[in-house]
């Protein structure tokens, strides 16, 4: 509601300009002209097959952090919602059952903008779709993919995504690929590929070739140094910080920032609890972990730590991931009630991330992104409702209207741009 509250001040201003001509905008009225003025757009949000029914969607404000009302009320104009599969076997059994569930994820996305609220929500595949659309007053879908697994050692699949609107996709998540080691090696210090395998190298090129964005957010240090090396064009990292602020193996760190930046890339600064500030993260979560399972046991429903998250069946995951936004916010209700409750990580700590980046490697090379419905959301940023505390919090900071539109999306549109620019030069 404070989208809401905001708008009416700004209607209320403007009704008593003509009495007070020489009024001064307020910080807020500040920010939220310029958030209605730039395109917001978070690059990485995960889905539910099961929130993309006849019955349940979408257009409903379901619990989920991101849906139509939500982003309409936080003035979140852009979504990259996300065909994402978890690690498993390398092997057939293991490539079939991974496409499947990618497939059904394309299915779902293309359902939603195409036969459940198209008159509200459009597909882009180009910066060109994206305007066009936020012009016509819809929101925007996009769609990325976490972890390569399910193209199984078939390269030609990556042509196929890209046809069914893939616009970027990472080659390894939490766990080593037949593509690419994942960053959760260095838990362990045991590589499958020490870097990319052959198969990984030859993915980078067809990448390149079909004008696909390569993101780095999951896959080791030494396969992005490989990826740099090899790819042709710019590449991302969808959803990751600066490694120097918060020491998480998903972050990047100085010399990823700076490869980053020569490359011509941009890193999507991500609203996730640990990967932002490990000290308050961890000490929030030990205070928070028995007022979860107290939410979880009064909601009657089953709980589990999201470390437990890779060992669970697929029935207790797709639990969890039904439950997670329930128990969590029953839960927050509750420590805002307590004064002892350790702070949490918010809006603050996540600009804190871009600041350090934009210093280090430009204006030009930084954006957003939240994570939602994968385990992200902080304080102030919980869902797609409260996404103008961001542009809030960047305005405070001193950031201008036009620094404020490359980090929402500028930058990360003009990177696809240049992607896809070169795959048309070559084809």
């Amino acid at each position: 509601m404070k989208y809401f509250y905001l708008l009416c001040s700004i209607v209320l201003f403007m009704g008593c300009a003509e009495k007070q001509p020489n009024k001064p905008e307020t910080l807020e009225e500040k920010a939220l002209r310029i958030h209605n003025a730039v395109i917001t757009i978070d690059t990485h949000d995960d889905i539910n097959v099961n929130n993309f029914t006849d019955s349940i969607n979408y257009t409903q404000k379901l619990n989920t952090q991101v849906n139509l009302p939500k982003m309409e009320e936080g003035g979140l104009d852009v979504v990259w919602l996300v065909v994402y599969t978890g690690q498993d076997t390398l092997s057939v059994e293991g490539y079939a059952a991974a496409s499947e569930n990618a497939i059904s994820k394309f299915e779902a996305i293309h359902k939603l903008c195409e036969e459940i609220a198209p008159d509200h929500i459009e597909l882009a595949l180009s910066s060109d779709d994206v305007r066009r659309i936020h012009a016509s007053g819809k929101k925007v879908a996009m769609i990325g993919v976490e972890n390569a697994y399910p193209i199984g050692e078939d390269l030609s699949k990556i042509d196929e995504y890209q046809q069914r609107g893939a616009r970027y996709m990472s080659l390894a998540h939490n766990g080593h690929s037949q593509f690419s080691d994942s960053n959760t090696g260095e838990k362990d210090s045991i590589w499958l590929h020490n870097g990319l395998s052959e198969l990984g190298k030859q993915a980078i090129a067809e990448m390149n070739r079909v004008g696909m964005m390569i993101d780095i957010s999951h896959p080791s240090k030494e396969a992005m140094l490989q990826m740099v090396e090899l790819s042709k064009v710019p590449i991302i990292a969808s959803h990751s910080s600066a490694r120097a602020l918060c020491d998480h193996s998903r972050n990047l760190d100085d010399e990823q920032l700076l490869l980053l930046k020569e490359n011509g890339g941009v890193v999507q600064t991500v609203a996730f609890n640990s990967y932002l500030n490990t000290e308050k993260h961890e000490a929030r979560a030990a205070y928070m972990k028995d007022i979860y399972q107290d939410a979880a046991d009064s909601l009657g429903v089953n709980w589990y730590e999201r470390s437990q998250f890779g060992s669970l069946t697929k029935e207790q995951q797709e639990e969890f991931m039904e439950n997670y936004p329930k128990v969590t916010q029953l839960g927050d209700e509750i420590a805002a009630t307590k004064s002892d409750a350790p702070p949490a990580v918010n809006v603050s700590d996540l600009v804190d991330h871009i600041d350090y980046m934009v210093k280090l490697i430009g204006i030009d090379h930084v954006g957003i992104s939240s994570d939602f419905d994968g385990g992200g959301g902080i304080e102030g940023w919980s869902d797609a409702s409260e996404t103008f505390n961001v542009t809030l919090e960047l305005v405070k900071r001193g950031y201008t209207e036009e620094e404020i539109a490359k980090l929402w999306g500028g930058n990360l549109l003009r990177v696809l741009d240049e992607v896809q620019a070169y795959a048309a030069s070559i084809n």
